[in-house]
């Protein structure tokens, strides 16, 4: 019966059980609008480009807010050739580690998934990547923007007071 019931109220099942319609204002999407999800108990990842109703192994997941980087979460940023060599400075234990690193543009995501100890870092593409997602397991979704000016130059930057200082610069020089 809850098929026809979802179908005349133009709802998914999920949102009938749950009682959450989900309305996306933007049908063609935009990566960079991107929301995670993650499983609590088993660590699925999954990604959405708006609204959606998630769930596994019984629970419905909310999207994680990505929060700016910090002093706990360095996330350094380095061009090789034509692509963006990620690292991160966080230990990789069995109980804390970072579980993906995301590289997302306006019309793509590229995403490797890291296990416990192994090396926090990834390669992407640089094709248009404007924001590096990255989820540890503790301390939830952090986010740094790629800034035409640092992260396109050859060598990282680990100092996080110059790379502010060098952001604030390239935001007045590039917009």
């Amino acid at each position: 019966m809850l098929e026809p019931i979802a179908a005349a109220f133009g709802v998914s099942i999920a949102e009938l059980l749950s009682g959450n319609a989900i309305c996306n204002m933007n049908i063609s999407g935009n990566m960079l609008r991107s929301k995670f999800y993650v499983c609590p108990i088993c660590g699925n990842i999954l990604h959405s480009m708006g609204e959606a109703a998630i769930h596994c192994h019984g629970i419905q997941l909310l999207p994680s807010d990505a929060e700016k980087t910090d002093e706990n979460h360095k996330i350094f940023i380095e061009k090789v050739e034509d692509e963006y060599f990620i690292q991160i400075e966080h230990d990789m234990t069995k109980s804390h580690y970072i579980s993906f690193i995301a590289a997302v543009s306006s019309d793509r995501i590229q995403m490797v998934k890291l296990y416990p100890e192994g090396n926090p870092e990834a390669r992407f593409k640089m094709n248009g990547v404007k924001r590096i997602f990255f989820y540890c397991n503790k301390d939830g979704l952090f986010y740094q923007n790629i800034v035409k000016g640092i992260d396109d130059r050859k060598r990282s930057y680990n100092d996080v007071e110059e790379r502010r200082e060098l952001e604030k610069m390239a935001k007045i020089l590039f917009g």
